[in-house]
């Protein structure tokens, strides 16, 4: 029977899973697990089972084989603080996507993707790019001015698909993976904050605008996107009139509100664009900081913006006949997994 060696190591990641805690749980060797997934060996039926309830998917699982998409230059944010382990679960979860969103793209249309191409060179330290880069995808995509009413809907109407990972640690930020053919952003809902998610999925849009070609986790790319985000949730001609020169705390609280931007990142715009001077933007931060404000800002939680396209895509589909495990099943993904990663409204 068929066995595709791919899909092993796909589960095991999904799982979070080492070789030798796979070994382990089905009474064989870290070398045999390797030996199967590289394809020189091919495990006997029993195994086969074994492995399936070990990974929690059915033995088809194994046997779907499926055009490998490439998750390679996908932008974490700090390669130094998520494992190899914690990165591999979530680009397996991306891997999983991608083959529910073939399902469904057979059966509905979604939105083409339209993001601009603005490539900034690496090694651009302080130059324009990412500030320019951000104006002309603000204009492709809003063409209005002021404050971006919901980026993860903005992200979904341009094609993008937006996921929320699924038993992410809570060391892996959002990342983005730029593949054919929809671009991905992923969004980790462990950090539970509505404000610094908005400026992740603005951080990981630049990436996308800008990065096709870069290194991922280098500090000048990641400085780049943070420019981009900056100028693209807080764009300079609209905002500068009105940040405040010194930490006046109400006049803070009521910006927030209507930019939909963290206490913090006002206050970095502002030193950044020369408004307010270091001295006080530091006497600021540090007030934040011994109020615990660094940690939680004052105010009402908001509830995060949450992704909708796959979730309509499979709520129409089932009206059409369609459900979720015939969804599930044509993905060759645990029906499990798909209601994680889309789940029901």
């Amino acid at each position: 029977m068929l066995f595709d060696c791919e899909r092993l190591t796909l589960a095991r990641r999904l799982r979070g899973l080492r070789k030798n805690q796979l070994a382990q749980a089905v009474g064989t060797t870290p070398k045999a697990i390797g030996q199967y997934e590289a394809g020189v060996q091919k495990p006997e039926e029993l195994t086969i089972r074994r492995l399936a309830v070990a990974l929690g998917v059915p033995v088809e699982f194994f046997r779907t084989a499926r055009t490998p998409v490439s998750m390679d230059g996908a932008h974490f944010r700090s390669l130094r603080s998520t494992s190899q382990i914690e990165r591999d679960q979530a680009l397996a979860y991306g891997r999983i996507a991608t083959d529910v969103v073939a399902v469904l793209e057979n059966l509905v249309d979604f939105p083409e993707v339209d993001l601009p191409e603005y490539p900034v060179s690496p090694d651009e330290i302080a130059g324009s790019g990412p500030v320019e880069a951000a104006r002309l995808t603000r204009k492709a995509l809003l063409d209005e001015p002021g404050p971006v009413p919901h980026v993860v809907r903005l992200l979904e109407t341009h094609g993008v698909l937006v996921l929320v990972l699924p038993q992410a640690a809570e060391r892996v930020d959002a990342f983005s993976v730029g593949v054919h053919p929809r671009p991905m952003v992923f969004f980790n809902p462990a950090k539970g904050d509505y404000w610094r998610n908005r400026f992740d999925g603005a951080h990981e849009l630049g990436h996308l605008v800008m990065h096709a070609d870069a290194e991922p986790g280098e500090k000048i790319v990641e400085d780049q996107a943070h420019r981009f985000a900056a100028e693209f949730l807080m764009p300079a001609d609209d905002i500068a009139g009105e940040l405040p020169a010194t930490a006046d705390w109400e006049r803070l609280t009521a910006l927030k509100e209507r930019w939909r931007v963290s206490m913090s990142a006002l206050l970095y715009r502002a030193r950044t664009l020369g408004i307010m001077k270091e001295t006080a933007y530091r006497n600021a931060m540090s007030t934040m900081s011994s109020r615990g404000w660094r940690r939680q800002e004052p105010g009402p939680a908001k509830p995060l913006e949450q992704p909708t396209m796959l979730t309509r895509a499979i709520e129409i589909v089932a009206q059409a006949g369609t459900g979720r495990d015939q969804v599930a099943e044509r993905a060759g993904v645990p029906r499990s997994d798909l209601d994680l990663l889309v789940p029901r409204r």
